[in-house]
């Protein structure tokens, strides 16, 4: 049952909206490192470059911002579901590590192969939280999720991608 607020339940564990949250938010977060690390790259967002098999980086750009777009989207759809939720972050934090290879490869320096490491360790890291150990309502594992992806957002932004 959730307590008055709907962020704990009694058994102390979060409620299935507490940890949708997390989840957009670390998504959200992805989607803004995406389009950041596109921009820094050349590319914008140009729905007519998205192709089913990209090769050229503008393609591949434009396919990384519409699949980190549609995770944030679907957090914001349909019932709350742990799992589904932390897939969906995880989607959003993999489309941030195609980003963050495009954008290494314009800006070749120890700042962007950071970035694009921590971008790497995020996915990672979300990948392991929405896993079948945690199923997106482990709290250890959305607790190192968030703090990658907070790695990602401050390697980012040393590496000029803002």
């Amino acid at each position: 049952m959730t307590e008055p607020g709907g962020d704990v339940r009694r058994d102390g564990n979060p409620s299935r909206d507490a940890l949708r949250a997390r989840h957009a938010a670390r998504a959200r977060s992805a989607l803004a490192r995406t389009a950041a690390a596109c921009r820094f790259a050349g590319f914008a967002a140009d729905p007519g470059s998205v192709v089913a098999v990209p090769t050229a980086a503008s393609a591949k750009a434009a396919n990384a911002l519409r699949l980190s777009a549609d995770a944030v989207a679907a957090l914001a759809e349909g019932t709350s579901d742990p799992a589904a939720d932390a897939r969906q972050a995880r989607n959003a934090a993999a489309a941030a590590v195609l980003a963050a290879q495009i954008a290494r490869s314009h800006g070749v320096n120890q700042l962007c192969d950071a970035a694009y490491d921590a971008a790497l360790k995020a996915s990672l890291a979300a990948g392991r939280a929405a896993g079948r150990d945690g199923l997106g309502a482990s709290e250890p594992l959305n607790a190192e999720a968030e703090a990658a992806e907070a790695d990602a957002v401050t390697a980012a932004t040393a590496a000029g991608w803002t």
